[in-house]
């Protein structure tokens, strides 16, 4: 183990981290004092993330990194969206175990959740990176560069530097992953959901459903890439898993009626277009629609995404005529 590991792993010397990061490679220093890892099961932690935009002062962390650790190993789910984070979600890794890192997952294309794998394999050139066959495609034919540009543009380049380092392990559903004592369990999302590329991974053993941005709480996510009938028919699916603990793409862990909740959101946006669509323009429809989403108004995203969610959802309905 490096001398950069072996401070890490130390508790006693996690203040001298960034510091030691920062001789060679950059570390965001607001995620290591601002958001630490939360148990919500015996093996299982998560940083929840800000629910806002990428932007300068978050450095683009917006999302929930998650890692399971075993006597074995540690698994890491989604790690962040820059280089910057992935060290700093490394950084908090090592206050816990210095058990090796042999396994990211990726939950989906959109780079604030996997770009930080870059971080992952600094630190193991070994580490195996797994994604929906459509994921590693989709980033090898353009996706990864476009979000490494995007996360510089929003951020104003406090990602820079960051590389794209793609998945190359593909996926299939039903995959099980022996984690040391635990199981990993693979869950491909048929069709669009969030994306076409979307998984969620489950613990059994600990009851524990990772989502992705399939399901989200108290946070609204873009759609521009999904569909409202298949988010509502995947969160359907994952109500039937059995599960006790959700960790969404975005905001806090909680329970199984979180699946309920946030498929509500999907269904009442894409019923109420197709209801309405025939007597009037998706802008007209607006007003009406969030009459009936009180409980969501207060929800960061519902006012940059209502709108384009609604004409979204006008054209996937007229889709479905076809």
């Amino acid at each position: 183990m490096n001398k950069t590991v072996l401070l890490l792993a130390c508790p006693l010397l996690s203040a001298l981290s960034a510091s030691v990061w920062a001789e060679d490679r950059k570390i965001d220093q607001g995620l290591l004092d601002n958001y630490q890892p939360e148990q919500v099961a015996e093996h299982v932690y998560v940083i929840h993330g800000p629910t806002a935009y990428p932007n300068k002062q978050n450095q683009g962390f917006m999302n929930n990194p998650a890692f399971i650790v075993t006597d074995k190993e540690v698994t890491v789910i989604d790690p962040g969206s820059s280089s910057a984070i992935g060290r700093a979600v490394l950084a908090q890794i090592r206050k816990i175990t210095d058990k090796p890192v042999n396994k990211v997952f990726t939950t989906h294309v959109h780079g604030d959740h996997w770009l930080g794998n870059q971080a992952f394999q600094e630190e193991n050139p070994e580490v195996k990176f797994y994604a929906h066959p459509n994921m590693i495609e989709e980033a090898k034919n353009g996706a990864a560069a476009e979000w490494v540009s995007t996360m510089d543009s929003m951020t104003e380049n406090a990602t820079a530097g960051t590389e794209a380092v793609i998945p190359t392990e593909a996926l299939t559903d039903g995959d099980s992953f022996d984690l040391g004592g635990l199981t990993l369990k693979v869950h491909l999302i048929t069709g669009k959901a969030h994306t076409d590329t979307d998984v969620m991974f489950e613990i059994p053993e600990e009851k524990v459903l990772f989502t992705g941005d399939t399901i989200n709480n108290k946070r609204i996510v873009r759609m521009d890439d999904g569909s409202f009938a298949g988010g509502v028919k995947a969160a359907d699916y994952a109500m039937g898993l059995d599960v006790d603990k959700v960790v969404p793409g975005h905001g806090h862990s909680g329970g199984k009626n979180m699946l309920a909740y946030y498929r509500d959101y999907l269904s009442k946006v894409y019923n109420s277009v197709k209801k309405m669509r025939e007597d009037m323009e998706p802008f007209e429809m607006k007003p009406k629609i969030e009459a009936e989403l009180t409980d969501y108004k207060g929800w960061p995203g519902y006012q940059e995404e209502l709108g384009k969610h609604i004409s979204l959802s006008a054209l996937e309905a007229e889709q479905e005529d076809f």
